[in-house]
């Protein structure tokens, strides 16, 4: 199990980003973690990662554990090491090298069994089979994704952290994308996925936990989450009696306060 308890982050030593998160990926499972820009998704996978430093942040209290070691601040390899893979939001591949080269480059941990990883790697994306030897730069949005998702799986993760896989994608790509994440879970890998697509996360996850401003505000099974009249108006888009919004005018004149924050 990875375990986030009572999680407090801090940004440049006076910005409050998380505010006491707890959370709970139980080992075989897919995970949703919901909320709109700004509630904190990124950040606890940053924080479960060890990126922090990359955006001047800091753990202040709380821990992080996976399995039973606690890995709170322990150094990124450390904790890749310890069966922990992020996908990072915008793909962040290495656009100027080869789509091969960029699959090794994620199997540094691994590297008794890079061959056996790229033929998995490819098992699951036989595009990238096809395109081996071309420049990852020139690959469309769909296929970058998919080679970021498969450069993340090449350390042999137990838990795989996605953040925001569909974004800027077709709805086509995106089904697509959401049939990989469930046969990558088939597999035996833990999943926590970071989506503002709430309905693509729901449906395909076992349970949702749902943030706002740092706080964790709803966490219940997926499919009662699905079925929650809050969830669906505020984060599915359908109005009260189930059925879309038709303008920008029922969202702007919508008043009802979500009952979390009542």
């Amino acid at each position: 199990m990875l375990s986030v308890e009572n999680l407090e982050v801090v940004y440049q030593d006076v910005i409050l980003v998380l505010r006491g998160i707890s959370l709970k990926v139980e080992k075989g499972k897919i995970v949703s973690l919901l909320g709109s820009n700004g509630s904190g998704k990124t950040t606890t996978l940053r924080a479960i990662t060890g990126l922090l430093d990359t955006q001047n942040g800091d753990i202040t209290k709380g821990n992080i554990t996976v399995e039973g070691v606690d890995i709170t601040n322990a150094s990124p390899s450390k904790i890749v090491e310890n069966g922990i893979a992020q996908v990072l939001e915008g793909r962040r591949i290495f656009s100027e090298l080869t789509v091969l080269e960029n699959l090794k480059l994620g199997g540094f941990s691994a590297s008794d069994t890079v061959q056996e990883n790229v033929e998995r790697v490819y098992d699951l994306f036989p595009i990238l089979k096809g395109r081996s030897k071309d420049v990852a730069g020139y690959l469309s949005g769909g296929e970058q994704q998919m080679l970021a998702i498969g450069r993340a799986l090449m350390s042999n993760p137990k838990y795989l952290l996605l953040d925001e896989p569909s974004l800027g994608l077709a709805p086509k790509l995106v089904e697509q994308i959401a049939e990989l994440i469930k046969e990558i879970n088939s597999q035996g890998v833990t999943v926590l996925l970071v989506e503002q697509n709430a309905n693509m996360a729901l449906k395909i996850s076992d349970h949702g936990y749902i943030m706002e401003t740092g706080n964790v505000v709803m966490d219940n099974e997926s499919k009662k989450l699905l079925a929650d009249q809050d969830v669906r108006e505020f984060y599915l888009g359908l109005n009260s009696e189930g059925t879309e919004r038709k303008s920008f005018k029922d969202v702007k004149h919508y008043k009802r306060k979500k009952r979390w924050l009542s």
